[in-house]
């Protein structure tokens, strides 16, 4: 290959990263909070395509793709609150209860969201880091997402509230003693309803980024399993908010590698270079989730009661 599509490759990797990136990053650093609190949240697929949806048809109807942001957010609080004071009831399986969230929240997603796709709605201004290139293919390649940004410094904002502040310290400590919380007169099932509800809020952000700008549009099989992913890249990032980022990228430049060969005339084995991310989760899960260990980062509450 020449050096200009090396630069188009690779620049189609990187931008494609930071694109696909996006939904990995919001959903696991939703489920990240979540976890940290003591509670597990497969549905939070379900919660990805509703919000894919709700930010879909709030931008169609009202011509502003902020309002679908904050639709996406609202819809995936209140999925994730559901799921939360279900968890709360005596004898209910936070697993079992999660799945049928998930088919709950893409059926509905699916009944209501079948008059919008067609139509298109506004969608949300790019940022484009590929002004520095005359290559038409560099500078589309680098239009990045501008929830990136927000979805950077929510890592931070976590990483930093999880060891300074009495928020993030009293869920860490519903997910690590749930009775020396209770012991410490605090309300566990309190602790884990506003994690779990603002973890779904912020996996909602993920939702508005696909119909919003990445692929940006909506149809059924918007999200590709893209949220039950985002549970093994939290194992994969320790529940660390910052190593979300890190593990985030990496399964967007995964499912990014077979679109930046075909960009440079290489279409063979493109399908094969689309299930790497599902490739990396397999053995994520491998590695990670053996019988009688316990991850290291993980909250004790998670492995003594599930």
């Amino acid at each position: 290959m020449s050096a200009e599509q090396w630069l188009i490759l690779v620049s189609g990797i990187v931008g494609g990263a930071l694109r696909v990136g996006v939904p990995f990053l919001f959903v696991s650093l939703g489920e990240c909070l979540t976890e940290k609190g003591g509670r597990i949240n497969l549905g939070l697929e379900g919660v990805l395509v509703l919000s894919a949806m709700a930010a879909f048809g709030a931008s169609y109807l009202s011509g502003s793709p902020w309002v679908g942001v904050l639709a996406a957010a609202a819809v995936g609080a209140l999925l994730a609150t559901l799921h939360g004071l279900l968890c709360a009831l005596p004898r209910v399986n936070d697993i079992a209860t999660g799945i049928a969230l998930m088919l709950l929240g893409m059926g509905l997603a699916f009944y209501l969201g079948k008059p919008l796709i067609q139509p298109q709605a506004a969608q949300l201004p790019a940022i484009p880091l590929g002004f520095w290139s005359d290559a038409p293919a560099v500078r589309s390649a680098l239009q990045i997402n501008p929830l990136l940004p927000l979805g950077v410094l929510l890592a931070l904002a976590m990483a930093w509230g999880f060891t300074h502040t009495r928020a993030g310290l009293l869920v860490r400590l519903a997910g690590d003693s749930a009775h020396a919380a209770r012991a410490l007169g605090y309300s566990v099932p309190g602790i884990r309803l506003a994690a779990t509800a603002a973890g779904g809020c912020i996996a909602g952000l993920g939702g508005a980024s696909l119909t919003l700008f990445y692929p940006g549009s909506w149809n059924e099989g918007i999200s590709s399993g893209q949220g039950l992913i985002a549970v093994a890249l939290v194992i994969f990032a320790r529940w660390n908010p910052l190593r979300c980022v890190g593990a985030a990228l990496l399964f967007g430049g995964a499912g990014a590698i077979g679109p930046a060969l075909q960009s440079v005339g290489i279409g063979w084995g493109y399908h094969l270079f689309n299930t790497l991310p599902y490739a990396l989760t397999l053995l994520i899960l491998v590695l990670s989730c053996r019988p009688g260990q316990i991850v290291p980062g993980s909250p004790t509450e998670l492995s003594s009661n599930r």
